[in-house]
């Protein structure tokens, strides 16, 4: 079997998307939407990192996704941002690391 068969359940339960927490609850479906869910954002967060170079940027520099997650958690409970572009311009500022040509 290819290896990425092994990668992606390991990734949902070890990188931040703690999906072992997610079975056992509710009686009949909420168990079935949350694995949906916790598979939709690993889809999500990976399409990031294929075409949007500030995100790629920001996580090679933090440690973790953990850190990434609640470094945006952070800023986002205190602070309004128009766009995500912005909240990714004042995170690569704050870390002082070079904003990626062509982006705005």
């Amino acid at each position: 079997m290819p290896s990425v068969f092994f990668e992606v359940p390991n990734t949902l339960k070890t990188k931040g998307y703690n999906l072992e927490h997610n079975f056992g609850h509710g009686k009949q479906h909420l168990s079935s939407l949350l694995v949906t869910l916790n598979i939709l954002s690993l889809l999500f967060h990976t399409g990031l990192e294929l075409i949007d170079q500030k995100y790629t940027l920001l996580r090679s520099h933090l440690p973790t996704r953990k850190t990434f997650f609640d470094d945006l958690r952070a800023l986002t409970r205190y602070m309004y941002f128009d766009s995500w572009e912005h909240l990714l311009t004042f995170m690569l500022e704050g870390l002082e690391l070079e904003i990626p040509p062509n982006t705005s």
